[in-house]
């Protein structure tokens, strides 16, 4: 099944009220086949298509505020436009759930990959997940339901995975049976609904004397979610036998040098461990599937044993460090006694191949740092053209 539609698929068995939708690729298919099963009779929800991804955010918070269980997808620019209402989403505990098929922004204008548009919305607020292949973009979907309804959270998350790799790749992927679903998400029953019968205010000017409180309010809520990640994580692996971890390590417990990386190119990097492994090389990966909450912990504990880390990112942070994943590994593992060092570099930018000899030169970053000390002096672009 194409990735798009196992989405689109796990949004049905979901049983949401509410798709709120405007076309934008690489996530149209998405849309496209939850307007098709709406039409088809389906599923028994409302389809509202709008005229603007600021639009389509809106409309989901309008939808959710009632009640209603809410679905909406969107990429790239569609995202940048719906920034100022996606932190309004966030700010207003509204649990929207919304798959970002991850797409480089402009400019130059680019439909293709990489992860521009998931790092401009790093400190909106929402429960932030990664997927790195089909299964785990389906499986995903439906947690993001159960996890951001709990009277814990009550908050909106966002799925990412990739535009094109994951969104158009046709991949074997398990799909539950309807039954199967049945108990694993329970009914969406907010504590504070819109309604007239009952008016509130929701929303209002956030004065000085209480918009301060009300943001630490809102990152206790985010920090507050993890434990029901991990409870959802954990009954997922229950029910269904496979587990979801916050951070995902691969033949790290002797590694010298470990690669870190989001999204579907994890699943590349352990190839290129396997390959370096067999040259005698002592490496390992580890994947970050959760950006928000950051799972501080978790990714000291995974690099714990390592001599160098050397982070992929996918986004450039113009004037900063290599990257803005670069930036945060780095800020985690501050606090660590015998810290091992965090290198990085850029590949993969607007879905530029990154080649298995590509994957080497990463590994080998770190191999220089161990003989030198020395980090590059420039930001490093794997990939690019001289």
């Amino acid at each position: 099944m194409e990735v798009s539609l196992a989405i689109a698929e796990a949004a049905r068995q979901a049983d949401v009220d509410v798709v709120s939708a405007y076309p934008i690729t690489p996530q149209t298919h998405i849309v496209e086949r939850l307007a098709q099963m709406v039409a088809d009779g389906d599923l028994k929800a409302s389809f509202i298509t709008v005229e603007s991804e600021h639009t389509a955010m809106s409309a989901a918070i309008g939808a959710s505020m009632p009640g209603a269980r809410v679905f909406t997808s969107t990429s790239s620019q569609g995202l940048a436009l719906m920034n100022e209402i996606v932190f309004l989403a966030a700010s207003m505990r509204v649990p929207v759930v919304m798959a970002l098929a991850n797409r480089s922004l402009s400019g130059p204008i680019s439909i293709w990959n990489d992860h521009s548009d998931i790092m401009s919305v790093r400190d909106v607020g929402w429960v932030s997940l990664f997927a790195n292949n089909g299964q785990e973009a389906y499986d995903l979907t439906l947690m993001a339901f159960r996890i951001g309804e709990d009277p814990r959270v009550m908050l909106p998350v966002m799925i990412s995975f990739d535009g094109f790799i994951l969104t158009h790749m046709i991949e074997p992927i398990y799909i539950f049976d309807d039954a199967e679903i049945e108990g694993f998400i329970p009914p969406y029953n907010p504590q504070f609904k819109a309604d007239p019968k009952t008016p509130m205010t929701f929303g209002p000017v956030g004065v000085p004397e209480i918009y301060t409180e009300a943001h630490k309010q809102q990152d206790a809520a985010l920090r507050g979610s993890r434990e029901v990640i991990d409870e959802v994580f954990a009954d997922f692996e229950k029910r269904f036998g496979r587990r979801y971890n916050a951070v995902e390590t691969y033949m790290t417990d002797d590694a010298d040098v470990v690669l870190l990386s989001q999204g579907s190119v994890f699943e590349t990097t352990q190839l290129s461990v396997d390959e370096l492994r067999k040259e005698g090389k002592k490496v390992g990966a580890v994947e970050l599937r959760m950006w928000r909450p950051f799972p501080f912990a978790d990714l000291q504990a995974a690099l714990k044993n390592a001599k160098v880390v050397v982070v992929l990112d996918r986004a450039v942070s113009f004037g900063g460090q290599a990257g803005p994943l670069m930036s945060e590994v780095r800020s985690a593992l501050y606090p660590m006694k015998d810290a091992p060092p965090v290198i990085g570099g850029i590949a993969g930018l607007a879905g530029r191949d990154i080649m298995m000899e590509h994957y080497r030169e990463f590994f080998d970053m770190g191999y220089r740092y161990l003989e030198t000390g020395k980090e590059p002096e420039v930001i490093t672009i794997v990939g690019l053209r001289q």
